[in-house]
């Protein structure tokens, strides 16, 4: 695929000193996200404080001159995601959700088919929210997506793997929540003590590898 246009690209000022990026699918954004992590690299990027990816959106806080930016977006082609990178987080996974019997009805497979499909497939962050150390991953084909429950649990438990739409999350803390839960792993998504305290981050790659129930 060639670079993308910019056709669909839409800056919007915010205060006085950012810009938010509307970009037409959450694929361009992820894109977006990470050509403008390569200019700041690169020393082509102007100053700013914080690059924050969303669902279709790049928010850039802290800018001088964002309406300089702006003008300068419109020339943009943005180019797609690397299919490479570094290696892939590899996080390991009890297949055990209480969900499990339902997201295997809704793919039409058994129980132990939804884990192997579920660990064949490599994610990726495309933007962080809903709690601190809480990743958004993309990854599952469009016939793998699957709603989000009617009636949301009042606790899920730290650690648990959940699907709701096209995206894959884990718990980073026991929290309310309406995702279908597959199942549950020990790693340690927010760590204040740690640096930095998000394993997760926008643009990681992320495998899950079942482990025994």
């Amino acid at each position: 695929m060639t670079a993308r246009e910019h056709t669909a690209r839409r800056a919007l000022p915010v205060g006085r000193d950012a810009l938010l990026v509307e970009v037409a699918t959450a694929e361009e954004a992820q894109a977006l996200h990470a050509e403008l992590l390569r200019r700041r690299a690169a020393g082509a990027l102007p100053p700013v404080r914080e690059i924050v990816p969303a669902a279709r959106t790049v928010l850039l806080d802290g800018l001088a001159d964002p309406r300089a930016l702006a003008a300068d977006l419109e020339r943009w082609q943005v180019p797609p995601l690397p299919a490479t990178g570094s290696a892939p987080l590899v996080l390991p996974v009890r297949y055990d959700g209480a969900d499990l019997a339902r997201v295997a009805e809704l793919w039409g497979v058994g129980e132990r088919e939804v884990a192997r499909i579920h660990a064949g497939i490599e994610y990726r962050v495309a933007f962080c929210g809903f709690a601190p150390g809480f990743g958004y991953l993309t990854g599952l084909p469009p016939h793998l997506h699957v709603p989000r429950r009617d009636t949301p649990r009042t606790a899920v438990p730290a650690g648990a793997v959940g699907l709701a739409g096209p995206y894959t999350g884990v718990y980073p803390r026991s929290s309310p929540g309406g995702w279908q839960i597959v199942g549950r792993t020990d790693a340690v998504l927010w760590d204040p003590r740690r640096e930095p305290a998000a394993l997760l981050a926008p643009g990681t790659r992320v495998r899950f590898e079942e482990r025994g129930r």
